[in-house]
């Protein structure tokens, strides 16, 4: 792949873009580009050359094929929620935008399909579906912020992954623009199509390197409004894996959502985070089980039996079922809203999203604390995750700056460990430029030269999020 090095602005590329784009849609302003630049990773930006606001697929193809014919670097941005540094600009490149692609087409409550611009944020798209009384059942913590285009670009996972997959089993049909400008309409509508490859999947967690997601067919449900939310205090750490088997066997496919806090986690956002503490004595896992169907009171009725069965077994011992929506927000909250805080509660944090064999999580993820407070005892680890998909989430916080060198021997010990038992270096925020240096933990070589060629074919240019993910 040819290497890009953008260090001065090739002739005629701006007055090229505002030409094809109109003078609203390039912008310059260092301000503007300074405050574009970086994503929620807090990975280092450099200093972009320009911001492009194409308001249609034809704008960005436009975009494309001219940065193509100047061989200039394009970072393409969603909503910038990622945590991979994939969407944080490196000096010279164009930041492409979608925020103008937003808006829902179309819903079809027969055939079950949501067409949506790539812009548009997951939450409206949601509010659009059950507005048609349909669900779509992708939800991430981020869901005001993050795009469409760039959920289905990293194949965003979330909180019910158990129940309904990650993002790519959503996904029946693209509208993608290649690095050339040439618009791949893949617009399928039906569940059923083996008309040759399944070219959509090429680009489902490609993190922008093989073509600019512009728009989707996303599959619906009826929605299930029969939502129970229940919080279990296990009686050890080991007793997740009873817990999530009887969890499965009790409420079948209701069971959308199992989320464990470890003590760890639990005691600093109630003593730090200003989270109400859920128990009086902190239990070693704290589990959010949720259960979603048609009608309230049949879950409500199997996950009062299941938490009664782990009462009785002795896995559990404790355990509350929420009486009201409020009541299951304030559940969720230390969850779903403490990772917010994190800025606000260290002056450093080292972060991880990786997936372990659930048969080896338990153990993995308290040898890794173990050796994380034995190297680093200033350091706070704090883990949770989604258990029942293998998802780990584990951050490392420290309340003074910490140099580059300790960063790296954390990571190299965590994402070791991970690669150690057969686990993944990333679960669901992709590889951006973050992992990518551990991207051989998970991948073999052949695996690895094979993105390569992909990326070739697809980007002989490489001008599409170069330096990201290989």
């Amino acid at each position: 792949m040819a290497t890009l090095t953008p260090s001065t602005r090739p002739d005629g590329l701006e007055s090229e873009l505002r030409k094809s784009l109109g003078e609203g849609s390039v912008i310059d302003d260092p301000e503007v580009l300074a405050a574009r630049a970086d994503d929620w990773s807090g990975w280092p930006s450099g200093t972009p050359r320009l911001l492009v606001t194409p308001s249609d697929t034809g704008g960005v193809a436009r975009c494309l094929s001219i940065c193509n014919a100047h061989r200039v670097a394009v970072v393409v941005q969603g909503g910038r929620t990622g945590l991979a540094g994939g969407a944080a600009a490196r000096t010279g490149e164009v930041m492409l935008a979608l925020d103008k692609l937003a808006g829902v087409e179309d819903i079809d409550t027969i055939g079950g399909t949501m067409t949506v611009r790539a812009g548009t944020t997951l939450e409206a798209a949601q509010a659009a579906a059950r507005g048609r009384g349909m669900e779509l059942e992708i939800d991430l913590g981020a869901r005001g912020s993050c795009q469409i285009g760039g959920v289905i670009a990293t194949n965003a996972g979330g909180i019910r992954v158990i129940g309904t997959g990650m993002t790519r089993a959503h996904v029946l049909g693209l509208e993608v623009v290649l690095a050339d400008g040439t618009v791949l309409d893949d617009m399928n509508t039906m569940i059923k199509n083996n008309s040759g490859f399944d070219l959509k999947q090429l680009f489902i967690g490609s993190e922008g390197t093989l073509g600019v997601v512009t728009r989707a067919v996303l599959r619906l449900s009826p929605e299930r409004p029969g939502v129970v939310t229940a919080l279990a205090a296990l009686a050890t750490t080991g007793d997740a894996t009873t817990a999530l088997a009887t969890a499965r066997s009790a409420l079948g496919s209701s069971l959308s959502a199992f989320e464990a806090m470890w003590s760890d986690y639990v005691t600093f956002m109630s003593e730090r985070g200003g989270y109400s503490r859920p128990f009086d004595a902190v239990p070693p896992l704290s589990v959010i089980i949720e259960a979603r169907g048609r009608d309230e009171s049949v879950e409500r009725s199997k996950l009062e039996a299941l938490l009664a069965d782990g009462l009785e077994a002795g896995w559990l011992t404790d355990a509350t079922i929420a009486a009201s929506t409020d009541q299951a927000r304030r559940i969720w909250a230390m969850r779903d809203e403490g990772p917010a805080e994190y800025g606000r509660l260290f002056q450093a944090i080292v972060p991880f999203d990786v997936s372990i064999p659930i048969r080896s999580m338990i153990g993995t993820a308290d040898r890794i604390v173990g050796d994380i407070r034995a190297g680093w005892p200033e350091a706070v680890p704090l883990t949770y995750g989604h258990i029942g998909d293998a998802n780990l989430h584990l951050v490392v916080g420290f309340t003074a700056p910490i140099p580059d060198d300790a960063k790296l021997a954390i990571s190299t010990l965590v994402y070791e460990a991970v690669g150690a038992v057969g686990g993944a270096v990333s679960a669901e925020h992709g590889i951006g430029q973050l992992k990518k240096p551990w991207l051989p933990l998970s991948r073999t070589p052949a695996a690895i030269e094979l993105m390569r060629c992909m990326k070739s074919t697809f980007d002989p240019a490489n001008i599409l999020n170069p330096g990201r993910v290989i």
